[in-house]
């Protein structure tokens, strides 16, 4: 899901990083230090979940996990996500320095909106958390690929269709991470119900 350097249009750019930044500042302003080895973690599986991919047009398809990562972390899920996409840049060429801010909003908005949607839920009898925990993982993968269709679509008309094909192409995997959020969701309750959301 990253896009790639050249793709996007300046005003795309600047927009993304703009909302980039808020969101990072938010983040580390609301990110205290008992969560903080936490927020290591999630980045660093994100880091690791988005390593295997398939290229889709100027995009691609892979694993992302950013709403288990929004659901334990919160509006932290934009520090923890922007490192993450920055160390990929730098190491292997995924998305590019240019579209950092984008790709940060890109995966990070989704999963603060999945927090305050699902995370009242997590904590409640497992017939309410688990189809929460499941659509969690979904609709965080159908967002960030609405979010890639229209910053695609924002800066080049003729890009809609890719951006259909984005979104298409990702649900398989939208699917996916609704089962891995719902495993993910299912294991903390049982050994580390502490990490889970206060509310």
């Amino acid at each position: 899901m990253h896009i790639s350097e050249g793709v996007l249009a300046g005003p795309v750019l600047f927009s993304g990083m703009a909302l980039a930044v808020a969101g990072v500042s938010i983040g580390i302003k609301k990110l205290d230090f008992d969560h903080l080895a936490q927020a290591g973690i999630l980045s660093a599986a994100f880091f690791v979940a988005s390593l295997v991919h398939v290229p889709i047009g100027p995009s691609s398809v892979h694993l992302i996990l950013n709403g288990i990562v929004g659901l334990l972390l919160g509006w932290a899920a934009f520090p923890s996500i922007m490192v993450a996409l920055l160390l990929q840049s730098i190491i292997f060429q995924f998305g590019g320095i240019t579209t950092l801010g984008v790709n940060t909003v890109i995966m990070a908005l989704p999963a603060v909106i999945c927090f305050y949607l699902f995370a009242p839920l997590i904590s409640k009898k497992a017939s309410i958390a688990m189809p929460a925990a499941f659509a969690c993982g979904f609709l965080s993968v159908f967002m960030s690929a609405l979010l890639v269709g229209t910053s695609l679509y924002f800066s080049e008309k003729n890009f809609f269709e890719v951006a259909t094909l984005v979104v298409t192409a990702h649900l398989p995997v939208m699917l996916i991470e609704g089962i891995i959020t719902v495993f993910c969701i299912s294991f903390i309750r049982k050994v580390s119900p502490e990490m889970l959301p206060d509310k």
